[in-house]
């Protein structure tokens, strides 16, 4: 159902680098960049992942309540794709663990404090 998301940077240069390195630990990698966006995919027709500097030209603010859920085949995965987000320099939102009997997740903030969360099922 979800085409792709955006997250907004007020350093896209940063926040692309940030990303490289992140979604590259799931296959993904920029499938398309202009001056103010860079996409992220791993694959024709799967969800996407997009930073961008806002359309408004104004400063990009975190939204409260507003979060990413990258999902992950496994709890190895969620575990991997956290520590590396940690490593690239996020904040720790909530380590990996389950909060409900079948959700295992891993909460962090990129380099813009937007919120996202690895996660898988079962």
């Amino acid at each position: 159902m979800i085409g792709y998301v955006t997250l907004g940077s007020n350093d896209i240069e940063k926040a692309g680098a940030f990303y490289d390195a992140l979604l590259a630990e799931v296959g993904g990698k920029r499938i398309m960049t202009n001056e103010r966006m860079i996409m992220f995919g791993n694959g024709p027709g799967k969800p996407m992942v997009a930073v961008c500097t806002p359309y408004d030209e104004e400063e990009a603010t975190v939204g409260n309540g507003t979060m990413v859920a990258l999902s992950m085949d496994s709890q190895d995965d969620v575990e991997k794709l956290y520590a590396k987000a940690i490593e690239l320099g996020a904040a720790d939102e909530g380590a990996p663990d389950f909060r409900m009997p079948t959700f295992f997740g891993g909460y962090f903030r990129d380099l813009d404090g937007n919120k996202l969360v690895a996660f898988c099922m079962g």
